[in-house]
């Protein structure tokens, strides 16, 4: 994300920024909330009435304009974020309008600023700078390639072995088929991570040596005990993806996830639900709060809940926001939406 203008008066005021990625977009949807006045360039159609000789033909003029946000939606799969609202600067003032939030789109953002929100984006452009990473986890017969993105992990590509024809052994083929969708797959990647059990992840090192030795240099190796989604969250829990992205924020949310689990196994020092965690606050007992990103938004639109977080802060607590895209979040989620990792047990 590339921060382009900060207008700010202690928390009130304008940012002016350009998402650059999907993952971008994604946290726009939890920095951008009901009530937000969001300025931008966008297409608006002329006033067809005004076309007397083509009344059939409605054209589209390029405006900017100032909406007051009523819904917002995140569309993952189109790489777009809708948002919606009343016109009150521009072109048609007072009439309904929609913005398609695209990568590259410039948006200014004036509001009342939570410290979450300034923190997500201060995130947003640290990320930017951060190698992208991306996992081939690999086992004898089977592959999957996954990216590794600020909302979770997206699986790319699944590749099996197969009888089909192809130049060498069925192997080689096998491991050609990989080669060919990491290439395409790390086109924008800056690191690999080549995981998995037994020597198969070894011997396409050596394959990959021999085929594309100018990628070897990116990749670093994991032992894991198998591929796919389980081998990917793995990868995080070992700390691979940390040692290449610093403070990874999906890897973090895995292992603060892993605390939570054993605190509640062993009833330990550990609050989770609304309830439990309020009670647990009064105690002064928060180390961690944990809040899952849709509990945090869906609480904002009825309120209540950012006294709750500023209570957490002046008791030297520290907060973070889990995405529930990612199964630590969902983890979360089934839980209450909300839990805290305790300084004693209450």
């Amino acid at each position: 994300m590339r921060v382009i203008k900060r207008n700010l008066k202690g928390r009130e005021g304008e940012i002016a920024l350009v998402p650059e990625t999907l993952d971008d977009l994604w946290h726009l949807k939890y920095i951008i909330e009901k009530g937000d006045l969001v300025f931008a360039l966008t297409k608006r159609k002329a006033d067809a009435a005004a076309d007397k000789l083509r009344p059939e033909k409605v054209e589209k003029r390029t405006v900017r304009l100032g909406v007051r946000i009523e819904e917002l939606e995140f569309h993952r799969f189109s790489n777009r974020l809708r948002l919606h609202g009343l016109i009150e600067h521009g072109m048609d003032a007072g009439h309904y309008h929609t913005f398609n939030a695209e990568e590259g789109l410039n948006l200014s953002i004036i509001k009342t600023w939570k410290k979450d929100q300034l923190e997500r984006i201060d995130e947003a452009e640290a990320c930017s700078k951060r190698p992208k990473v991306v996992i081939v986890a690999i086992e004898e017969g089977d592959a999957d390639i996954g990216l590794v993105r600020h909302y979770g992990i997206e699986i790319y590509s699944h590749i099996s072995q197969s009888s089909g024809k192809g130049e060498g052994t069925l192997r080689e083929v096998f491991f050609q088929e990989i080669l060919d969708q990491l290439v395409h797959a790390a086109s924008e990647s800056e690191a690999i991570v080549v995981a998995g059990p037994g020597f198969t992840k070894e011997d396409f090192m050596k394959y990959l040596g021999l085929r594309a030795p100018e990628l070897v240099p990116r990749v670093i190796t994991e032992d894991i005990s198998s591929i796919g989604m389980s081998g990917f969250q793995e990868v995080l829990r070992r700390g691979a993806v940390d040692r290449i992205m610093e403070e990874s924020r999906i890897a973090r949310e895995s292992r603060l996830m892993d605390d939570l689990l054993r605190e509640i196994a062993m009833d330990g020092k550990v609050a989770y639900g609304m309830e439990e965690v309020k009670m647990a606050l009064d105690y002064g007992s928060i180390e961690v709060l944990l809040v899952a990103d849709e509990m945090l938004r869906m609480e904002r639109e009825k309120g209540g809940i950012d006294s709750l977080l500023q209570d957490v802060e002046n008791i030297q607590g520290k907060i973070v926001v889990f995405s529930t895209i990612f199964e630590p979040g969902q983890k979360l989620l089934a839980l209450g939406g909300i839990a805290a990792l305790l300084r004693f047990k209450v």
